[in-house]
């Protein structure tokens, strides 16, 4: 039991970092970008590519997985997403959805349909067995590195100046322009971080769901939306509760229930969704 609860934080970790900025900037920034998912590609894509081609280091390639998704994440920010701010939640919906069907064709021509493996180093492969709980040492590897990203963004948003900045940019860019704040700068910094994180989630995933291939935006998309709609858009907690709740449910149900186990994750969105509309985790009634 103890080694699948370690499976189930494992799993609900790497779902929290693929998610994460998907909170950011819908909780934070009030913006919908159903493109998130393609960032995840983008990142998974970045390490199979460099290990493969470039004998890349499985370890080195991650600070390129969040950067360079991070760098396309301002890119689009800068030249599209900004155009959208103050658009209708269902022009924000339809124009980043496009997005993921145009980067999904796009993969399938230039590096075709086929999934790019990872094989992971030597060190990261195998099991830890302690008093009879036993557990891999790439989940284990998974659940400290973004524990510790977890934590950092949660510091970095709820206790910097630089995310009360960011609340007060959304809650009135003008007058928050008049404080002297810069809120472009803001924005494209936000959105770089969560476009980062998402590569960087796809990184780690690439490897649990057997490679990353063009559908790999689609895999993840409901997942990430789920995690956010159980957590509540209102930060960085509610997503890393949503998404250790749904890991745990996910692995338990699948392993004493594999029959209806994938069913019990959109069961729990269900009831969420109608008991706690906002979320189990949602401060408030403020969206």
């Amino acid at each position: 039991m103890l080694t699948l609860l370690l499976d189930g934080i494992a799993y609900g970790m790497l779902l929290f970092v693929l998610s994460a900025g998907l909170a950011v900037t819908l909780g934070l920034m009030n913006f919908i970008n159903l493109a998130h998912g393609a960032f995840a590609m983008l990142g998974g894509y970045v390490t199979a590519l460099l290990m493969n081609r470039a004998g890349v280091p499985f370890l080195a390639t991650l600070p390129l997985a969040f950067l360079i998704p991070a760098a396309v994440g301002v890119a689009l920010e800068r030249t599209l997403y900004r155009r959208l701010y103050g658009a209708s939640p269902l022009d924000q919906v339809l124009f980043t959805i496009g997005l993921v069907f145009m980067a999904m064709p796009a993969a399938n021509y230039l590096l075709g349909n086929q999934p790019q493996q990872i094989n992971l180093p030597d060190f990261l492969h195998g099991r830890l067995e302690f008093q009879g709980v036993g557990i891999g040492v790439y989940r284990l590897f998974t659940i400290l590195l973004c524990g510790a990203i977890a934590a950092s963004l949660q510091i970095f948003l709820v206790r910097t100046r630089f995310g009360a900045q960011l609340r007060a940019a959304v809650d009135d860019s003008r007058v928050a322009g008049g404080m002297g704040i810069n809120v472009d700068l803001l924005f494209a910094i936000t959105f770089a971080v969560g476009s980062g994180l998402a590569g960087l989630g796809g990184a780690l995933a690439a490897d649990v769901v057997g490679g990353v291939d063009p559908s790999f935006p689609l895999k993840f998309l409901v997942i990430m939306l789920i995690v956010v709609s159980i957590g509540g858009a209102n930060g960085v907690l509610g997503a890393l509760f949503g998404a250790l709740l749904l890991g745990v449910l996910d692995v338990l149900g699948k392993y004493y229930a594999p029959t209806i186990g994938a069913f019990i994750i959109y069961a729990v969105m269900v009831a969420t969704l109608t008991l706690r509309p906002n979320g189990l985790f949602a401060k408030g009634d403020r969206r």
